[in-house]
């Protein structure tokens, strides 16, 4: 089948695109010596993770144990849980998972680290423990390179838990002290700091200019977005993933709409500047203003041409991750013929 003859609304990945990107970021990787482990959240796809470890990453990361229970059972190693595990559901998930599979949790604070320890020394199961930093971001994470030190010390007490390093969300300016002071710490403990872990594809490539990082995690790479386009981490041609729909209607000379709402789209501003809903490939002086659940509404009062009820055009999103859970499946084409249709395996699983 030809692409343009999918039904619409459809979520559509370029192949070659998505090649693209995984050997470049790779390549950013290997000449600076560090460990990529990509993000799964944003495709949610075994398949996709199985390209990027195959051109050279080191393992997987999931924002969430559904996620990495859908990895495992594709037979993926070495997989990181980037969100703190609270509740008896999910530490028994947890203690299943370790016991066929690498995997590394975060925590930043005392109760996470202990409720770890009980569930996973009960199961007879262990896992390796990195410290989470909020290095200035503002989110979760230890507030100084003492508190660091702190969970560090009590981690290596405890059963079932090895202290491996300290974790980062996307490289805020300043962290890499923040990093050296609490290394400095941990080292008069002994406690080496095999990993320190970063995240996010906007800095993603000036990581390496950050000492002593060891790892870079990354998810958004792999298809790009309009959020990507306006920062200048991925080039307009190289997003991989677009959303295929029809124009339904044409109330005005300078209005359209498009099949593809709230249900398909993000309604995520992200960081575009333009502001709208998404990048239409073809009309790109439109704007998507507003989304309903089914109807995105086109300001076409910009655009040197109009549009008419049956043509079909391509939405470049905002945020591809939110994107992606939207939807249930991925159709997969190279050079603008379908080859597969994916489901989209790690979406909507419990937490």
């Amino acid at each position: 089948m030809k692409l343009g003859a999918i039904d619409t609304p459809a979520l559509a990945v370029d192949l070659a695109a998505v090649e693209r990107n995984i050997t470049r970021m790779q390549g950013y990787c290997n000449e600076h010596g560090l460990a990529l482990r990509p993000h799964i959240k944003t495709h949610k796809l075994p398949q996709l993770a199985k390209l990027q470890l195959q051109a050279g990453a080191r393992g997987v990361t999931c924002q969430k144990i559904g996620e990495a229970e859908v990895m495992a059972d594709a037979g993926i190693d070495d997989i990181l849980i980037t969100f703190p595990i609270v509740g008896e559901q999910k530490l028994a998930r947890l203690t299943q998972l370790a016991a066929r599979r690498r995997v590394s949790v975060v925590a930043d604070s005392e109760l996470v680290i202990q409720g770890l320890s009980r569930a996973l020394e009960a199961a007879d199961a262990s896992v390796d423990l990195l410290v989470e930093c909020d290095t200035g971001q503002g989110r979760a994470g230890v507030q100084a390179p003492q508190d660091a030190r702190r969970l560090a010390r009590l981690a290596e007490l405890l059963p079932g838990l090895e202290f491996v390093g300290l974790m980062t969300h996307p490289l805020p300016d300043g962290c890499g002290d923040w990093f050296e002071r609490a290394t400095a710490l941990l080292a008069e403990d002994g406690l080496v700091t095999d990993r320190i872990s970063v995240g996010g594809t906007p800095t993603a490539h000036r990581v390496h200019s950050v000492a002593g990082v060891t790892e870079l995690r990354a998810g958004t790479y792999v298809y790009g977005d309009r959020s990507c386009i306006a920062n200048g981490s991925v080039a307009e041609e190289d997003c991989a993933l677009r959303v295929h729909a029809t124009v339904v209607s044409t109330p005005t000379a300078t209005r359209a709409v498009l099949d593809c709402g709230s249900k398909s789209l993000s309604s995520d501003p992200g960081v575009v500047r333009e502001g709208g809903f998404g990048l239409i490939v073809e009309l790109p002086e439109a704007t998507i203003y507003e989304l309903h659940e089914e109807h995105a509404l086109v300001d076409l009062s910009a655009c040197p041409r109009s549009v008419s009820i049956g043509d079909r055009v391509t939405v470049i999103p905002n945020h591809v991750c939110v994107t992606v859970n939207l939807h249930d499946e991925v159709v997969v084409h190279r050079d603008a013929e379908v080859v597969e249709r994916w489901p989209i395996a790690a979406r909507g699983r419990l937490r």
